[in-house]
């Protein structure tokens, strides 16, 4: 195992430039994800980390070694591939003993790793068998076996759950966070779902247009999200955001402060931001942080779709121009066209600045 540094890492193809200055630190044993929208660069990142794409500035180490220079099967890491990348005319056992053959390692050792990594991941009883043979999740699982069974410094995971059923990947992505457990292997996963960055990740590095917007644990992204993007991005389905101006009104103790949208609704928020009375902002707030509120004590909304899951009820509302999801666990009688009115969670809301997006 060791720890990957990277920095101030740059990537141009031509006069284009894909990657802009990303560092990331990850730690010995950590898995940390790279998430975010398609062509943010987290696919390039881990490409480079794996050699193979070259770097055009900045550095990579994984443990004490700068690897800019270093071909990939001198890195010490082991990719698993979104295509699986299996050899057809192969067996299983061959598949994931394949490397190590390359390798010049024995029979015995070869049988040796090979079976540990089939008792890993419940694959004894297919080791005989073709790819042609496996379902899609057997197949994935060979692929990290053969990853395995080279016992690397580094797993690299290239969007290994995309070609799956929604089924399987809810699966698979509790039998890969197993194995981090198990193995305490240093891993770099990419995916551009974030619910896998969520359930997997002890650091998530969120990416967009080829720099990091912020990297911390899941629930410090779902918490305390340093911008707009961010806050959108993390979170099933995703918060709301509601266009309005600051308004502040008294001082000291008789203070009181909230969010006024054009059509005159007013968002409650606990804590008085850093910024100006009269400042234009976007007032975030997540599905789960709205309730039912009665007039005078709530907003007033009128009910688009509702859509029932059993164990809780989603409901989209309009609430002047805007529309805003709410996610509620009891059952209500309501239905489209109704009136309703929904009240934020003060201590839960977001503010972030209109025109940067910063959060304030």
């Amino acid at each position: 195992m060791a720890s990957v540094q990277i920095h101030d890492v740059r990537k141009s193809f031509g006069g284009f430039e894909v990657l802009h200055g990303v560092s990331v630190p990850i730690e010995d044993g950590q898995f940390v994800v790279l998430v975010g929208p398609s062509g943010c660069g987290k696919s390039t990142l881990l490409r480079m980390l794996a050699g193979l794409e070259k770097i055009t500035s900045g550095t990579i180490s994984i443990g004490d070694r700068v690897v800019n220079d270093v071909q990939p099967k001198e890195r010490d890491i082991a990719m698993v591939f979104q295509n699986y990348a299996l050899y057809p005319h192969m067996t299983v056992a061959a598949n994931m003993g394949f490397s190590l053959k390359l390798r010049g390692a024995d029979a015995s050792e070869i049988k040796t790793k090979v079976d540990r990594a089939a008792d890993i991941l419940d694959l004894r009883k297919l080791l005989e068998r073709y790819p042609r043979q496996l379902s899609g999740g057997q197949r994935q699982r060979v692929a990290m076996g053969r990853a395995i069974v080279r016992d690397p410094q580094v797993f690299l995971f290239d969007e290994p759950l995309s070609n799956l059923d929604a089924k399987l990947r809810v699966a698979m992505r509790t039998e890969i966070k197993e194995l981090h457990q198990r193995l305490k292997t240093t891993t770099v996963y990419v995916t551009h779902d974030q619910i896998e960055a969520m359930t997997m990740a002890d650091k998530i590095v969120v990416m967009q247009d080829g720099i990091v917007e912020q990297m911390g644990t899941p629930l410090e992204l779902y918490d305390h999200p340093d911008n707009k993007f961010v806050a959108g991005f993390i979170g099933s389905p995703a918060m709301n955001f509601l266009e309005g101006k600051l308004v502040m009104t008294g001082s000291n103790g008789s203070a009181s402060h909230w969010v006024e949208t054009a059509n005159g609704a007013k968002l409650p928020i606990a804590i008085a931001p850093h910024a100006s009375n009269g400042q234009g902002v976007t007032y975030g707030i997540r599905p789960e942080h709205l309730e039912f509120g009665t007039d005078g004590d709530g907003i007033e909304a009128e009910i688009v779709v509702v859509e029932p899951t059993g164990s809780e009820t989603q409901i989209v509302a309009r609430i002047g121009i805007q529309d805003v999801i709410a996610i509620f666990r009891d059952r209500r009688a309501v239905a489209p066209g109704d009136k309703i009115y929904l009240k934020p969670r003060a201590n839960a809301a977001h503010l972030f600045d209109r025109d940067t997006g910063k959060r304030l």
